[in-house]
């Protein structure tokens, strides 16, 4: 018998020599149905689909490389607001500030005309003003567990830095306020974070001391790309792991929300979230037939936090953690050279992030290829990456 490639590929050619003998119908028949079969289900890498399936690995050594993916939904009980959630959601809320879209407070083009709503949002959001939750810490605690390979995240609130999770460790996708510089393309010239704050809450727009153009924070906007330590990372890390957790996002942002295709075959991912999302073939296959590593609970987020740590014996470690407050202050990080400033930052879905729809690097003017683009699920799967091609990161122009 041919293979069920030659099938597939010879089946136009056996059609048409076939059709003229009705006594060839069936033959026909048989083949088409021989090609749509679907593989045999796989064994199941989880003895449960839920969190105890999880923790009963996690208890047995069996995951030494596990990647946690963040989003908004960590910061909500800290007392930052998601984009989303209808009444309470970010985008709900800014009418007050006379836009003409809620996301454009977040746009780099609207931002350059008018400054003032992002910096007067800005003070409501600057770290200083939160404290990390037990989602948080919990990332802490796997990395003192010694198994937390990387923490991606989307959320600019640096509040895993407040927690204590090492830099080495974490990856702010979207960006943060961590770091300033000015918008110009040109200048690009680094500032203080603390002068750009104490300007922000002094009612003043910070003015580039070199050229005279807006300074602002280091976070993603629409128009602008993702940071090159995203790209580097995601390329070396997500082929490691062996365990993928993904905590309270939405899953609707690209290229991040395509990360958990990124993991091998067999590699378990667990979701942990109000509601399911990122599901379908080649996705989180939660409920499908074929699925056999997908494993989700629903819920809020610190509860299934803590539920989760009861099921590993942490939940002592993790309220020690919780007890012991943040690690540091709201971080001051060292001011970047002009070298190192990020290729891109983007908001994603949480004041812990900003969402972007389409995010460029700067200095380009055409569309940007698929697996650099930002943008929301809405605008298709052109907008992934492809599932078993690198990430690029392409050089910004001089």
């Amino acid at each position: 018998l041919c293979s069920a490639i030659q099938l597939k590929g010879s089946l136009s050619t056996i059609t048409y020599t076939t059709m003229a003998d009705p006594n060839n119908f069936d033959l026909i028949k048989m083949i088409k149905n021989m090609m749509v079969t679907e593989a045999p289900p796989r064994d199941p890498l989880l003895p449960s689909f839920d969190l105890e399936g999880v923790a009963a690995g996690i208890k047995e050594g069996k995951y030494k490389k596990v990647i946690v993916m963040t989003g908004a939904g960590i910061s909500v009980a800290a007392g930052i607001p998601d984009f989303r959630t209808p009444g309470t959601g970010l985008y709900d809320n800014l009418q007050k500030y006379n836009l003409p879209h809620p996301t454009a407070v977040f746009d780099i083009e609207f931002f350059v005309q008018n400054p003032k709503p992002f910096y007067l949002l800005a003070k409501e959001l600057y770290p200083g003003n939160f404290n990390p939750t037990a989602a948080h810490y919990f990332i802490k605690l796997l990395h003192e567990k010694g198994i937390l390979l990387r923490n991606f995240t989307q959320n600019i609130d640096t509040l895993e830095r407040v927690a204590g999770i090492p830099a080495e460790v974490l990856v702010e996708a979207h960006g943060s306020f961590g770091s300033a510089h000015c918008t110009s393309k040109i200048c690009k010239e680094p500032h203080d974070v603390e002068w750009v704050k104490e300007a922000v809450f002094a009612d003043r727009i910070p003015e580039c001391t070199k050229c005279g153009g807006l300074v602002k924070p280091d976070i993603v906007f629409f128009g602008e790309g993702l940071p090159s330590r995203f790209f580097e990372k995601t390329n070396a890390d997500f082929p490691e792991a062996d365990l993928l957790i993904i905590i309270g996002t939405s899953l609707q942002v690209q290229p991040f929300a395509s990360l958990i295709r990124r993991v091998g075959e067999n590699c378990p991912r667990l979701l942990i979230n109000r509601e399911a999302v990122g599901q379908g073939e080649g996705l989180l296959r939660f409920d499908l037939p074929s699925n056999y590593r997908d494993a989700k609970h629903l819920g809020d987020i610190e509860d299934s936090i803590l539920k989760l740590a009861d099921l590993l014996g942490w939940r002592d470690d993790l309220e020690a953690l919780v007890r012991g407050g943040p690690a540091v202050t709201p971080p001051t990080i060292p001011v970047a050279t002009t070298e190192d400033t990020p290729h891109s930052v983007v908001p994603a879905d949480s004041v812990g992030a900003v969402e972007s729809q389409h995010a460029v690097s700067e200095g380009t003017s055409a569309e940007p290829p698929a697996d650099e683009k930002v943008s929301s699920k809405d605008d298709g799967p052109s907008s992934e990456p492809k599932e078993d091609a690198p990430l690029e990161k392409k050089d910004e122009p001089a």
